[in-house]
Order: structure tokens, then C-alpha cells, then sequence
């Protein structure tokens, strides 16, 4: 995820299980980069503890990749990142050689207009975590709804600044809420019939 600010962030984040539990993979070096935090991502990871095996999950405006990282660390079948800057998508390449990690792709394209693009399977996780003030996590949900891109049981994790107001259509439901600073984070579902 990318929020607008001064500075730039590089560094590095753990993965905190599975797998690769406890290795440390690079952030490239642009601004407003930033990994969500290992105390969050240990929320959402419990949250998602017996869905996350074998799950094929998108992480939308993939940014540092730790979200989908710690998904295929984790047990999932297939991650499919999303990632628009060059030089980060280039970093989520490295971090993927770097693990050898079979399960993983990159795809460098902006997160919603690739969300318009004709596809053939459904994914039972997506992570939206944008940048933060830009009106992208509205745009994300409403290209999901109109779309087939989700699986029946699906599970929709949703991280915005604190002050977002959710709107979701009529057919999703917040399942799980909360908030860490000024961050709040969800886990929605759509209802397919």
C-alpha cells in the first residue's frame, strides 16, 4: 500500500508465519511505501486462519507484497500481485526469486483498470489496501461487485484510514473490524447466490 507523504520508505518487513516465517524481505524505495504492520497482519492472518490454504488470493495495490507474501508463506495456492510502479513491481520480483516461491506472481498494471480486464477464475481472498485519500478503496469495491472476480465464499480484507466512511452495496457485510491507530481494517464478504 502507498500513502502520500514526504518522505520515502525503504527498509525492510518480517513474514510472520508459515513458511517463511521470520525471514525479512526488502521494501523498494518509494514514496509512501509501507508494509502493513506485523501487528495487523497477525490479526487478519487469525482472521483468516482456515480459509487461507489452498485459497487463491489477489492482493490489489500490492505495494511492499506483504500482505501476499505472507498469504503464499502461509498456505495458499495461487497470489497474484498487483502492482503499478516498476520499481516496486521489480522489488516483488526479487523478493519472489529470493524465496523461490512457485506460488506468486507479479503483475505490473494499475490495480483498477486490471480489475477491468476479462479473466477465468475466481478468487477467494483479495486484499485492497491503497493508497490512503485517493478514492480507490470505493473504486475497488464497486469494480468487484460488478464483476466475477470473486469466488462463492469469498473474503474481502479492506484497510483505510481511520476516517473512511464505508459504503458497501446491499449483497456485502463486514464480518470482522477493527482499528489500530489511524488505520481501520475489515474483512467484508459479497453474498453470491
Amino acid at each position: 500500500m502507498r500513502q502520500k507523504r514526504q518522505t520515502s520508505a525503504s527498509g525492510y518487513y518480517r513474514i510472520i508465519g508459515g513458511q517463511w516465517r521470520g525471514r525479512r524481505l526488502p521494501v523498494a524505495d518509494s514514496p509512501g511505501l509501507r508494509p502493513t504492520t506485523d501487528r495487523v497482519r497477525e490479526t487478519l492472518f487469525n482472521w483468516l486462519q482456515w480459509d487461507i490454504t489452498d485459497a487463491r488470493v489477489l492482493d490489489l495495490f500490492a505495494g511492499s507484497g506483504s500482505l501476499g507474501f505472507e498469504a503464499a508463506s502461509r498456505g495458499a495456492a495461487q497470489v497474484t500481485l498487483i502492482e503499478a510502479v516498476k520499481s516496486v513491481s521489480q522489488q516483488l520480483q526479487k523478493n519472489i526469486g529470493m524465496l523461490k516461491g512457485q506460488n506468486i506472481e507479479v503483475v505490473t498494471h494499475n490495480a483498477l483498470d486490471w480489475l477491468q480486464t476479462q479473466h477465468s477464475e475466481a478468487y477467494d481472498i483479495v486484499f485492497i489496501d491503497p493508497p490512503f485519500r485517493e478514492g480507490l478503496a470505493d473504486k475497488a469495491l464497486k469494480l468487484l461487485d460488478e464483476s466475477n472476480w470473486l469466488a462463492v465464499d469469498n473474503q474481502v480484507y479492506l484497510e483505510t484510514e481511520k476516517e473512511w466512511p464505508l459504503k458497501l452495496p446491499a449483497n456485502w457485510r463486514v464480518t470482522k473490524e477493527k482499528t489500530h491507530g489511524q488505520v481501520c481494517f475489515r474483512l467484508l464478504t459479497k453474498d453470491i447466490a
